[in-house]
């Protein structure tokens, strides 16, 4: 846990340097595939020291996540299984070294795609499951590419610009609020629509 702690110190204290943006991009790229700590708290930190570049701020996470997310995808795609299907060197890496990332859970994504397919993968997008996890056995279940694009940027954007445009709109006062409840507004939302898809579907 004090790893974890520095790691996150370290993250924001990007947010005082000239070099934040790009910092964003880099931190929502590697957390698409590989970093533990998500780029919100570091594109909050942004937002605050300059409300009226928030949505900028989240267009450029937005591209950083998206782009690690594609590399994810092909990291699992070419990289995840030998030629006997067994896991390779740096399956085995990542399952013994990357945060968050077990077989177990490798195998739940499995059985959860066979399921909600698209859904699976913009909840992970958009709630606190870990979306490495996602983006990477996306690519070693051969998850269709169109979909897992078209889930990743919807999900990852609804998530980025819900944060630029709280803060834009109500100021540091209720960044507080963010910290404490994102986590579950973030499911709540994705309940109420996933729940209206289904309403949609069944009516017409």
């Amino acid at each position: 846990m004090k790893f974890i702690r520095k790691l996150y110190d370290w993250v924001l204290h990007w947010a005082n340097t000239p070099y934040g943006p790009a910092a964003l991009f880099i931190l929502a790229f590697a957390e698409a595939s590989f970093f533990p700590i998500p780029p919100d708290a570091l594109l909050i930190a942004l937002i605050l020291g300059s409300t009226k570049k928030a949505f900028k701020f989240a267009a450029i996470c937005l591209a950083g996540s998206v782009t690690g997310a594609v590399v994810g995808y092909l990291i699992g795609h070419f990289l995840w299984w030998t030629a006997a299907n067994e896991f390779t060197a740096i399956a085995q890496f990542f399952f013994n070294n990357i945060p968050g990332f077990t077989t177990e859970q490798f195998y739940d994504i499995q059985e959860l795609y066979n399921k909600y397919d698209f859904w699976i993968i913009f909840t992970a997008g958009f709630t606190p499951l870990p979306y490495k996890v996602i983006t990477i056995s996306s690519g070693a279940f051969h998850i269709n590419m169109a979909m897992f694009l078209f889930a990743s940027i919807i999900s990852r954007g609804a998530r980025f610009f819900l944060v630029a445009g709280l803060i834009w709109k109500f100021g540091p006062q209720i960044k507080s609020f963010i910290d404490k409840y994102f986590n579950w507004l973030a499911i709540v939302f994705t309940i109420l629509l996933i729940g209206g898809f289904v309403i949609l579907n069944y009516l017409f």
